[in-house]
């Protein structure tokens, strides 16, 4: 399988990137997307040129750190797929394919196709979290909680914090990764005592950071891996309205 590549190639923030070709011809259909750039790099560093620049750890769709976007889709066309699922079937034979970083003001290129996506990590720092009380376990049926409650926030606690919801909104906003942490916790008994409070400071930090605000386009749910829906920013948004205004929710 001959595969021709178009590679954003950037040396560090403060340069002017481009994209350059390359040609790979031994690739496998069998490859993950991954794979395909490992042959790639090999290639360039036997031949005594830089290897591209890229995130990857899992390769399972666990972390979310192989973010790029291909063909001008976050992750690439495969739906529910992260860049380190999508196999080369998905491509044809001697087809062209665009690769570059996430694109917002709150994720920097660091080098090539590897973005800062460290303002998330201040999102949760800021209120992504619970109090836990010290001491013994509590019995696991001391807390009940429904069973539409715990299915809800499931799905929220999916968010793998990948940015390609920011990626793919026309704002930068991140307001689904946002309402994926906010939902997570506020559908929890656990979540409730910081409840309002975290959704003031985390809301705060996003701003701060530099993001964008929500429009409701839908481009990041349709974007997201992990087919986070997008109703968690309705979450987010009545939690926030709530705390803002003294109609605090329990």
């Amino acid at each position: 399988m001959e595969l021709n590549l178009r590679i954003w190639r950037q040396a560090g923030a403060a340069d002017k990137g481009r994209l350059v070709a390359y040609r790979v011809d031994d690739a496998s259909e069998d490859m993950s997307f991954l794979e395909l750039l490992d042959v790639l790099n090999e290639k360039l560093i036997l031949d005594g040129d830089e290897p591209v620049a890229f995130d990857h750890d899992c390769r399972e769709g666990i972390c979310g750190s192989c973010a790029m976007v291909i063909n001008g889709e976050p992750h690439g066309p495969q739906k529910a797929t992260t860049s380190c699922q999508l196999h080369l079937r998905h491509f044809r034979d001697g087809e062209t394919i665009t690769i570059e970083p996430f694109r917002a003001a709150a994720f920097p290129v660091i080098k090539d196709l590897v973005v800062d996506r460290g303002a998330f990590d201040r999102i949760i720092a800021s209120g992504g979290y619970i109090s836990a009380p010290t001491g013994a376990a509590p019995d696991a049926h001391a807390t009940p909680v429904p069973k539409a409650r715990s299915d809800r926030a499931f799905t929220a606690a999916a968010c793998i914090g990948c940015g390609a919801c920011v990626a793919a909104c026309p704002n930068g906003s991140a307001s689904l990764f946002l309402g994926a942490k906010i939902t997570h916790l506020g559908e929890l008994p656990q979540g409730q005592p910081e409840r309002a409070d975290r959704v003031v400071r985390m809301v705060a930090t996003h701003d701060a950071e530099g993001f964008g605000g929500c429009t409701n386009v839908g481009a990041c749910s349709s974007a997201c891996p992990k087919e986070i829906p997008l109703d968690v920013i309705s979450q987010l948004n009545r939690d926030y309205l709530a705390a803002t205004t003294g109609n605090r929710q329990h």
